[in-house]
């Protein structure tokens, strides 16, 4: 009796392990309301060169990634319309350079925006105006030279290379927010 009494409490942990997982279902179990969805073209409330572009096709690629939803190229052809506005955009201090306390070495980026979505078919709107912020450090310690021999930070090129970084941590943000359980 002594040997069979750890194969019995092995069989039972086992199909207790088991049965838990029979009932696990993959992805999502809430169905969306919407199978189709037009992603309007990012407004700005900001001046902000270049960003309507950039978020635009970095939300449009996270929800080509998923394929819950089918993306379309018209609002009227979709069942749900979903619009992005930039709000703010903001860079603060986040670490001074060591020779000069008064210029910046690394920069926290914030990007923050507003979301809406609405059905196209019975002009229900799911949310309105809900906040998607994101944000990334950009580092300003490249030193750049002018022809001229004038020296000038690389602040501009940090946060030009930044941003599709930090559009596309929103477009994942974004989706998330649209494709979640409310």
């Amino acid at each position: 009796m002594s040997r069979l009494f750890p194969a019995i409490a092995a069989c039972a942990l086992l199909l207790s392990l088991v049965s838990g997982c029979s009932h696990y279902r993959l992805g999502t179990s809430t169905p969306l309301p919407f199978a189709t969805l037009y992603v309007a073209p990012t407004t700005l409330k900001i001046l902000l060169p270049q960003a309507q572009a950039i978020t635009t096709a970095q939300i449009r690629a996270a929800f080509l990634h998923d394929s819950r939803i089918t993306l379309v190229n018209s609002p009227d052809a979709a069942d749900a319309i979903l619009e992005v506005e930039i709000s703010d955009y903001r860079r603060d201090v986040a670490t001074q350079r060591r020779d000069d306390t008064g210029l910046a070495r690394k920069f926290t980026l914030n990007l923050i925006t507003r979301c809406t979505l609405k059905d196209n078919r019975s002009g229900k709107t799911y949310f309105t105006h809900r906040e998607v912020s994101v944000r990334r450090d950009a580092y300003t310690d490249s030193q750049l030279s002018l022809p001229s021999g004038t020296e000038v930070s690389g602040q501009l090129q940090a946060e030009f290379q930044t941003f599709p970084l930090l559009a596309d941590a929103l477009a994942g943000k974004v989706a998330h927010a649209v494709l979640d359980v409310w």
